[in-house]
């Protein structure tokens, strides 16, 4: 077992750096796009190709990096990820055109598609299963504040210094996270067979066809035919894949990992509550501009009360789950969030300010523990043959689901909009949103009161099994 040093400081500060990253990353360009373009002598409209190529980039190769942390070992994986990702951010900050800069995010995302899920795949076999819900708890917060502080560090640095310093500021803390990496990083591996070429073929073009159906369903001159056309090809695609792997001896991810009762429930409620959760960044701020009239840096320091919000859970959700258990804690958790979604549709102009803080405060806290307990519970009872394999769909489900969150909540404002106005619009998205949400609560319902014991240290023969077998 790893000492209480290298709990506190070590591998989980590690993971907890990369994750905020690349959330970082990924939303802290869509402030900047606008600059880049006039530098670039380009339509800020023609610029989404920067953010659409390191999205496609993570997507395809998160199903890769658990073979590939498992046969050359997480700690070689993980640094090699570090490096592509700070020398993706440098040659994007040296680009002088639109495809250099599509180049360089692609090298970009490279490193993003493989340091978070190797970080989070080490982790899990690094500590005990209660230490493992800990230290999880910690690194859910990072994926809960960068999404937010993105668009706000963002518009700072583009507005005082300039649009090369969102790409700059990955570099100083890239190398720190390195080379501490360097120092306590472990090396866990997993014996695998050959690398199936076919079944990685069938995810990515399932990914792909999806993440781009996805994003051309987003935009005002979207294809409808087209982005529905690419969703129902990835859909057959995942068919395809279950088909290979039923047949293949050594599938690149393997279908075993559904025999953890756990994870089919904990990966499916994921997926469904995540639908809800996911369009919430896109929501809330038009919420605020659009629907209630606050200029955008008013909104922009509005919404850290969310990311306040998700810090002060670090410690309460951890004690929820020891007195009243996973079914309990994560049914409650996901009614309350599609409450408060709900109760945003009362919100007009002229409402007290501080009553719209106090709830998004709410909703951040709330959503907080509502992660930590959905992918502990997902992740912690798997056993580690198939450890990674489960860490990879995990990843996908949450890139993909985030993604379909803000198409269905596009597809609802636009639907809404025929009947009223944009806040009478974006007060019945609300509504559907925390229904929608609220759902995944039936899926939770069929988790075991006693389900998730052994992660929270009360099954003291089984976590000590599970200790020794980690080491």
């Amino acid at each position: 077992m790893l000492s209480s040093r290298y709990m506190l400081t070590g591998l989980p500060m590690i993971t907890a750096a990369a994750f905020f990253m690349q959330m970082l990353d990924s939303t802290i360009l869509n402030t900047a796009l606008p600059s880049i373009a006039e530098a670039m002598g380009r339509s800020p409209f023609s610029m989404q190709l920067a953010v659409i190529s390191y999205s496609l980039t993570v997507a395809m190769l998160i199903p890769l990096s658990g073979w590939l942390a498992d046969t050359f070992g997480t700690r070689r994986v993980f640094l090699s990820a570090v490096g592509m990702f700070v020398a993706g951010s440098v040659f994007c900050a040296m680009s002088v055109s639109l495809p250099q800069l599509v180049a360089a995010r692609v090298v970009q995302g490279v490193g993003g598609a493989m340091m978070v899920p190797v970080s989070r795949l080490t982790l899990m076999r690094a500590y005990s299963r209660e230490d493992f819900v800990r230290v999880f708890n910690f690194i859910t917060i990072p994926g809960l504040v960068g999404p937010v502080v993105g668009p706000i560090i963002g518009g700072w640095l583009v507005t005082y210094a300039s649009w090369h310093w969102i790409f700059l500021i990955n570099v100083p803390l890239g190398l720190l996270g390195f080379l501490y990496a360097l120092r306590v990083f472990p090396d866990f591996r997993q014996p695998r067979g050959r690398f199936d070429a076919p079944g990685f073929l069938i995810i990515g073009v399932s990914v792909l066809s999806m993440t781009s159906g996805l994003e051309l369903s987003g935009g005002k001159n979207s294809s409808p035919v087209m982005a529905c056309s690419l969703i129902v090809i990835g859909f057959l695609a995942v068919a395809a894949y279950v088909f290979h792997a039923r047949r293949t001896a050594t599938p690149l991810i393997s279908l075993k990992v559904f025999q953890t009762r756990t994870f089919r429930v904990g990966i499916a409620g994921n997926l469904v509550a995540r639908l809800g959760t996911g369009s919430i960044p896109f929501l809330a701020p038009l919420m605020l501009q659009v629907g209630l009239g606050y200029s955008a840096d008013v909104a922009g320091l509005i919404m850290l009360a969310p990311a306040v919000g998700s810090v002060m859970t670090k410690t309460v959700v951890l004690r929820l789950l020891h007195r009243f258990g996973y079914r309990r804690v994560l049914l409650c958790l996901t009614i309350s969030i599609g409450t408060i979604f709900m109760f945003m549709a009362l919100q007009k102009p002229g409402c007290p300010l501080s009553l719209l803080v106090f709830q998004l405060f709410v909703q951040g806290t709330l959503m907080s523990g509502q992660f930590t307990s959905m992918n502990t519970i997902t992740l912690g009872e798997l056993p580690a043959e198939t450890a990674s394999d489960g860490n990879s769909l995990l990843s996908v489900s949450q890139n993909l689901t985030v993604s379909f969150g803000v198409a269905i909540s596009t597809a609802l404002l636009r639907f809404f909009s025929c009947f009223g106005n944009g806040l009478e619009a974006l007060h019945a998205t609300f509504v559907a949103v925390g229904l929608m949400t609220a759902a995944s609560a039936f899926i939770f319902m069929t988790l075991r009161p006693n389900d998730g014991e052994r992660l929270l240290g009360n099954d003291t023969d089984s976590d000590a099994s599970s200790g020794a077998k980690r080491n």
